[in-house]
């Protein structure tokens, strides 16, 4: 069984994304995330760029919820974002708490433990 689908009908060819290529679509909109939500806050981004990120980050969690579980994208791709716009806001402060790091700390390890039951069969 292929862990590809295809995107979407033409007449040469489906398109087709593999798992792989779904997760790095993730990461990437989780980190254009933190480029939009920092935008809102910070006007040292641009507005173009803002605007140009929120909807790439969007696109690609789309793309991405064709092959992978869109509960599981969702939380991967926001949690991301969070822990990036935390990280942001305390580089722009100059401090952040241990609390805070430890906070990130488990996001991060619940991220990750979500990324490796994707797709996996849960009790029915």
């Amino acid at each position: 069984m292929s862990d590809k689908i295809p995107l979407e009908k033409t007449d040469k060819k489906d398109k087709v994304i593999s798992k792989n290529k779904a997760w790095l679509y993730v990461a990437l909109g989780g980190a254009l995330e933190i480029v939009w939500a920092s935008g809102f806050k910070y006007e040292a981004v641009p507005q173009i760029l803002v605007l140009i990120s929120l909807l790439t980050s969007f696109d690609l969690i789309i793309r991405a919820t064709k092959v992978l579980p869109v509960g599981t994208v969702y939380a991967v791709f926001a949690g991301l974002g969070t822990v990036g716009t935390v990280i942001v806001e305390a580089i722009a402060e100059g401090s952040i708490s241990a609390a805070k790091i430890g906070l990130i700390l488990m996001l991060l390890l619940f991220i990750f433990g979500l990324k490796l039951t994707a797709g996996k069969e849960g009790i029915r």
